[in-house]
């Protein structure tokens, strides 16, 4: 009887003192409009800027958590914060149940929201085979096999865009990840290190200033960017600048890693970041309780994923692994991909074939996903020590895709995220007809420009596109004449006009603005694409 008791008590002391993570939501922003009257002490130029060009305007979320809730936070019993985030107006926290909860009679808290739901009052259970476990950093596999990096950009004809000089060339791009060493030192990188292209980062996991350690896995992510080793990797945006966070802790699997996510991307805003992308997807975490089911993949139960919603809100491209649970009893997306704006990127072979081992879609409310795909299997990459080698996974698919976003907004400098995001889907093979494992399917980059093969041919191209009054062919001399024609997206005949070498232009002007498809035959010779009437 004895026994009993004393296990009785050691059980309920280990209730009491057990330490459990929460968000802490506060109800307002008393400084709110000294903020949004003073803007550049929240946001820097280029984030300013950004806004700017896309008529975004400033709100409430960009406005930093009141000092003075996180001062009474902080000085609450048993209490410590973990990190933090003015878009949801929220902290994420640790401390007993107890403690945790006794924080809900503070007159400015919304409310408290335990990450193991089973704790809250309105939570669902959590059966402990719900989900499988993963790890948050998506698994990959290297093979040390030497080649080079044509056949994933030409998959998606971004050749078209670098042999024009869209390289990526002033877009910022926010590498969230696990870890990068090797960056610094790596032969691969220095092309980024030597222009002073590595803008800076930061480990949000340690709190300190040096990004260049961690887990490879976001080494390798970048390289696929970034890299740049002639005749062996070339990456989709050698020439764009960018920012290295931290943000995933490889030793565990703990839902603070949505929070220093969300912290990292409004970092990233504040910075004026054009696209982030991300290779880490949650769904299971080392507590049961605390692990997401597929019902949570509908774009906005998860923390992650509304903070990237949100992000998407503020001028930003976000693009996410679609998740490599493709062979597992739950194979569907994770989140943030599982986000309506995010591009979720699913991963397919060197033969255009679905990677057996990327998620699949739709998401818990039926939205299509994942949004695009790219080469995730056998995607060249480089090792920290700059070897260069293959490696498969969503993990490489998404930054690969990533890279080309930036090159094909730097084409179309003008556009809003939301229209390149379009232009992406809508240049995809499979637009007309989405499915559970493409999605969308493979973007054509070079489609936005006009040339439509996926595999560029310099001596054809349509130029300029966007037009406004006149557009110009360039064909080859031995093709001298062709025959151009105009359809609407109905497939009703506008234009047809006969064009030669010697004159090779066609007027738009009786156009109304919007998308047209245009046939090109000459003897020998046809192509088909689309063009932008501005």
């Amino acid at each position: 009887m004895k026994y009993c008791f004393v296990f009785f008590l050691l059980l309920f002391s280990s209730a009491i003192f057990s330490q459990e993570d929460a968000w802490v939501y506060f109800k307002d922003k008393p400084s709110l409009q000294s903020f949004l009257d003073k803007p550049s002490d929240m946001l820097t130029q280029r984030s300013l800027t950004r806004r700017t060009a896309q008529n975004i305007a400033l709100d409430a979320t960009d406005v930093p958590i009141e000092k003075s809730y996180i001062t009474q936070i902080k000085s609450s019993t048993g209490i410590t914060v973990l990190a933090k985030s003015k878009w949801l107006n929220a902290l994420h926290i640790r401390g007993t149940q107890t403690d945790v909860s006794a924080l809900k009679s503070l007159s400015f808290v919304d409310k408290v929201v335990f990450t193991n739901k089973t704790l809250n009052s309105a939570g669902k259970k959590v059966r402990e085979n719900s989900v499988v476990q993963t790890k948050n950093k998506l698994e990959t596999t290297i093979d040390y096999a030497y080649g080079n990096s044509a056949s994933q950009i030409q998959m998606l004809n971004g050749q078209a865009l670098h042999k024009q000089n869209y390289t990526g060339t002033g877009k910022v791009i926010a590498v969230l990840d696990a870890g990068f060493p090797g960056v610094n030192t790596a032969q691969p990188f220095q092309n980024l290190i030597t222009n002073n292209r590595i803008l800076g980062g930061y480990d949000f996991v340690n709190r300190n200033s040096n990004f260049y350690t961690g887990d490879s896995h976001g080494t390798m992510v970048l390289s696929t960017m970034g890299g740049y080793k002639e005749n062996a990797l070339i990456g989709t945006a050698p020439d764009a600048s960018y920012y290295l966070f931290i943000t995933e802790n490889d030793a565990t699997e703990n839902p603070i890693e949505e929070s220093l996510w969300v912290e990292a991307a409004e970092r990233a805003d504040s910075l004026g970041v054009d696209i982030i992308t991300t290779s880490l997807g949650y769904f299971a975490f080392d507590k049961a309780g605390e692990s997401h089911t597929y019902s949570d993949m509908n774009g906005t139960t998860t923390f992650i994923s509304r903070g990237a919603e949100i992000a998407f809100s503020k001028g930003m491209i976000v693009l996410a692994s679609a998740g490599n649970e493709g062979r597992t009893p739950e194979p569907h997306i994770g989140a943030p991909a599982d986000a309506v704006s995010v591009l979720a990127v699913g991963s397919v072979t060197s033969a255009k074939v679905r990677s057996d081992f990327s998620s699949i879609g739709p998401s818990f409310d039926n939205r299509v996903k994942p949004d695009i795909m790219a080469q995730g299997t056998g995607t060249v990459v480089s090792d920290t020590s700059g070897n260069i080698g293959t490696a498969n996974g969503t993990s490489f698919s998404c930054p690969v895709m990533a890279g080309l976003v930036a090159c094909l907004w730097q084409a179309f400098p003008a556009k809003t995220n939301k229209e390149i995001r379009q232009m992406i889907l809508e240049s995809s093979d499979r637009y007309t007809a989405p499915d559970n494992n493409y999605g969308y399917g493979i973007p054509n980059f070079g489609a936005n420009l006009g040339v439509n093969d996926f595999f560029l041919s310099s001596s054809f191209s349509v130029f300029p596109n966007p037009a406004k009054t006149t557009i110009s062919f360039s064909f080859p001399e031995e093709n001298n004449a062709a025959s151009v024609v105009i359809y609407s997206l109905l497939g009703q005949k506008l234009i047809e006009k006969q064009i030669t070498n010697q004159n090779p232009f066609l007027s738009v002007e009786t156009l109304n603005n919007g998308l047209y498809f245009y046939t090109f035959d000459a003897e020998g010779l046809h192509k088909t694409g689309k063009i932008i009437k501005q």
